[in-house]
């Protein structure tokens, strides 16, 4: 069983929205085409679900802006802009993406005392999602990933689906995602390529 993971391709974070990455909404018509190419059994994607009081918000924090580094919980913590809040149009998903060949979402950020980037647990790692248990339950055993950021919550998602589901085979397909900061980019790719994580191209998949 082959699954495809679409990470994070919500409007919050595509050009026009609260936390845009660079040319984010390009990714949209690659992820239609793999979702549509029939290569996977399962479609599933995470989707960024924070409350409006989240702990991540620099809005949160008198005297902080966007960006600055903070605490949250006693850890470090990127405060960001508010964003893909609960119930608004920042939250949903790209208008274009093929939403209808999802199987699953799984939402994440809800807890405002805690960050959750991976799409399998929050970011103190006390916390899983509902996630892991459903791909071991559909029985997957090759996992690809892409999405919204690479140096973010692609990478992390990546990286707990390797000591998550062991077994799996874990792909990330780069020109499917885009990142935040082009050296962060860089080192998050090296870092999955380090943990076993095969490095594909859409095109690997589609010519299949």
């Amino acid at each position: 069983m082959k699954a495809l993971l679409l990470i994070d391709i919500q409007n919050g974070f595509c050009p026009g929205g609260n936390l845009p990455v660079p040319d984010g909404d390009a990714i949209v018509p690659i992820a239609n085409a793999l979702i549509e190419n029939g290569s996977y059994d399962v479609i599933v994607a995470s989707q960024d679900w924070h409350p409006a009081n989240h702990g991540s918000f620099a809005s949160q924090h008198p005297g902080s802006k966007p960006f600055d580094m903070g605490t949250l919980s006693g850890q470090p913590q990127v405060l960001w802009p508010d964003h893909c809040v609960q119930g608004t149009p920042d939250a949903d998903f790209h208008p274009d993406l093929n939403t209808d060949a999802i199987d699953y979402i799984q939402q994440k950020g809800e807890n405002p005392a805690v960050d959750s980037y991976s799409a399998f647990r929050d970011n103190d790692q006390a916390a899983i999602t509902g996630l892991a248990g459903y791909l071991r339950a559909q029985q997957v055993t090759e996992l690809d990933i892409c999405g919204l950021a690479t140096d973010y919550c692609v990478k992390f998602s990546a990286l707990d689906a390797v000591s998550m589901l062991p077994g799996v085979k874990v792909c990330f397909i780069e020109d499917a995602s885009r990142g935040i900061d082009p050296a962060g980019v860089r080192a998050a790719i090296e870092e999955m390529r380090a943990s076993g994580i095969a490095i594909v191209k859409s095109s690997q998949i589609l010519a299949d």
